[in-house]
């Protein structure tokens, strides 16, 4: 087999069909779109979500609600074992908090701290946070460090 004997099987490409070119081809005079109306001119494109004239259905519904995410508290999420990983390479040394934390780029300079407690620490450290999981306020206590809020 080589590459320039290669065609495509019979049948499987078709003709394009040309229209406009005059009434014995069928498709003539309207091409196919039929009398009048919008849809027969030329640049017609239909707008998302109109239903040719009727009241559309995102209109007809009554909004209702808000949401006010501008007023949400944003929070840097930090995990115990993200912070014994940076004990381990030696980036922390005593304490944790949000000076600490904007070095090793764990947290974002004007969100509040949230501590959780996947993982396990094992060395006792003073961290400074705004908010502690439970888990994590347990693993802290048990290894001897203390949990501070901001």
């Amino acid at each position: 087999m080589d590459i320039n004997r290669l065609s495509p099987k019979n049948g499987s490409n078709k003709k394009k069909l040309r229209l406009g070119r005059g009434q014995g081809s069928g498709k003539g005079g309207t091409c196919g779109r039929g009398h009048k109306g919008a849809k027969s001119r030329s640049g017609f494109s239909k707008k998302r979500g109109f239903e040719g004239g009727q009241m559309p259905l995102q209109r007809r519904i009554p909004k209702f609600g808000f949401r006010r995410h501008f007023l949400r508290k944003k929070f840097s999420l930090i995990n115990l074992d993200t912070i014994q990983n940076c004990v381990n390479r030696g980036k922390i040394k005593d304490f944790v908090d949000q000076e600490v934390l904007l070095k090793n780029n764990l947290a974002r300079k004007n969100n509040l701290i949230k501590i959780l407690g996947r993982g396990e620490l094992r060395s006792s450290l003073k961290i400074y946070a705004s908010k502690f999981s439970k888990k994590a306020l347990l693993s802290i206590k048990k290894t001897g460090g203390e949990a501070l809020s901001i």
